[in-house]
């Protein structure tokens, strides 16, 4: 996608001279003013010209627009009142499911937040202007888009694109040039252990992801045989990287242990290994497009799984569309809309959950409660700091021990992890049906217990 491009995606949009279109008007009229110029000069008669005046006006007014109109179309600087974020978002390519729900956490927290004046800082209100383009899913356009929001669009604070792999990405453009960035669908722990100074991570990390799965499982069979089948992309890997040891630990035998490429479709062959390997337990995944195929092909292999955890894709409300195929999935969850936190600020989670489905038609999962949750914890963060001065705002995150509608939030300051989540807890949800209905229930830890589990 070219510049231009790029540009229709910024959010807000951009209004007269600025739009591309107006620019070409702007060229044709400056093309005009020459033609009227060139041709009084190319009179050779000396006898005044009766217009020549009056078109050396017309010349003057018209570069004087065009002038006035390139001026207005370069980014501008925010206004005194206003602070701008920075994002991108996946509108296209293979991360646009779980990224969009991402965005509209975001932008539900700025319009509710301007719609009752903005942020309060010193006596002063500050409203919430958005900069946002499409980075396709693609790593290459995060660092360009990213440097473009804090150079050209002078954003202040910047929200984290979605995926691991993406956040590290842009980590290496916040980090260049010192700006804060909260990060949401970033668990992978990696990127928090490098050195960086100005992340802070909204996720509990990717170690943590499977804990509640393979704790039930133990419960429920301490003899199952688990299959680890996942994608081969940083976050999954991550993940699993850390649920084959404690596996291990918890005494369960892993009986396949097998990567996919992320752009796999076709299932059958690591089915059939599933089948073969007598396996009655599978944990793995990826993202919504992979994970939402391999359990729809899965339940029509009748591969005889007692207890599937995929990661990502069941927590969608779009997941409910697979029918049948469905019910019995687990999914490890950052938030669900039934979780009964008592927060210090926001929200409670049922009356989040009744205005995002007043504003969108469906009930947020976890990617948008996390992008949500991100403008709470930011807001928050330069209340308490009285000024939106970088260094005073990270002050303020460096120190916070708070619970919001989607738990505890605790930033490590330790040098070689900071920004690192330590105070979130994931749950384990599950689709059941009810009443002829699906439903995802909480079913781990048991004090968040909404229902009895399916195995």
């Amino acid at each position: 996608m070219g510049e231009a491009n790029a540009l229709r995606l910024a959010e807000p949009d951009r209004s007269g001279f600025g739009h591309p279109e107006n620019l070409i008007d702007i060229k044709c009229d400056a093309r005009k003013a020459r033609t009227i110029k060139s041709s009084r000069l190319l009179a050779t008669s000396d006898t005044p010209d009766p217009g020549s005046w009056e078109d050396a006006m017309i010349v003057k007014k018209l570069v004087l627009i065009a002038a006035a109109a390139l001026l207005t179309a370069s980014p501008a600087l925010p206004a005194d009142d206003t602070l701008t974020i920075g994002f991108t978002v996946s509108r296209t390519g293979k991360l646009n499911n779980d990224s969009i729900a991402q965005m509209r956490g975001f932008e539900l927290w700025r319009d509710e937040l301007n719609d009752k004046g903005g942020i309060s800082v010193g006596g002063k209100q500050y409203k919430i202007n958005f900069m946002s383009y499409d980075d396709e899913s693609v790593n290459a356009r995060v660092q360009q888009l990213y440097t473009r929001l804090i150079n050209q669009d002078k954003a202040q604070f910047l929200f984290s694109p979605y995926s691991s792999g993406l956040v590290a990405s842009a980590a290496i453009v916040s980090e260049q040039y010192g700006r804060i960035m909260l990060t949401t669908g970033a668990a992978e722990e990696k990127t928090y252990k490098l050195g960086n100074k100005n992340l802070f991570q909204v996720y509990s990390s990717a170690d943590r992801y499977l804990v509640g799965a393979i704790e039930t499982v133990k419960e429920l069979n301490p003899n199952a045989r688990v299959a680890l089948v996942y994608k081969d992309d940083p976050f999954s890997k991550a993940v699993l990287q850390s649920a084959r040891k404690q596996a291990g630990e918890a005494g369960l035998r892993t009986v396949l242990d097998e990567a996919y490429s992320p752009e796999t479709t076709d299932f059958g062959p690591v089915i059939n290994k599933i089948i073969s390997a007598k396996a009655d337990v599978l944990l793995g995944g990826g993202h919504y497009p992979d994970g939402a195929t391999l359990a729809r092909q899965i339940y029509d292999h009748k591969a005889g799984l007692k207890w599937l955890t995929l990661l990502v894709a069941p927590d969608s409300p779009n997941f409910a569309t697979m029918g049948d195929a469905a019910i019995g999935v687990t999914v490890p969850s950052q938030w669900e809309p039934q979780v009964s936190f008592k927060p210090d600020f926001g929200p409670a989670a049922a009356d989040f959950t009744q205005r995002f489905h007043a504003k969108y038609g469906i009930e947020p999962g976890y990617h948008a409660a996390g992008g949500y949750t991100a403008g709470l914890i930011l807001q928050r963060a330069i209340e308490q700091a009285g000024s939106p001065e970088q260094a005073k705002v990270a002050a303020v995150l460096n120190g916070m021990d708070a619970t919001t509608m989607f738990g505890r939030t605790k930033f490590s300051t330790d040098p070689k992890e900071h920004g690192l989540q330590t105070g979130h807890e994931m749950v384990i949800a599950q689709w059941q049906k009810k009443s002829g209905a699906l439903f995802k229930e909480v079913i781990w830890p048991k004090a968040a217990r909404t229902s009895d589990i399916v195995y």
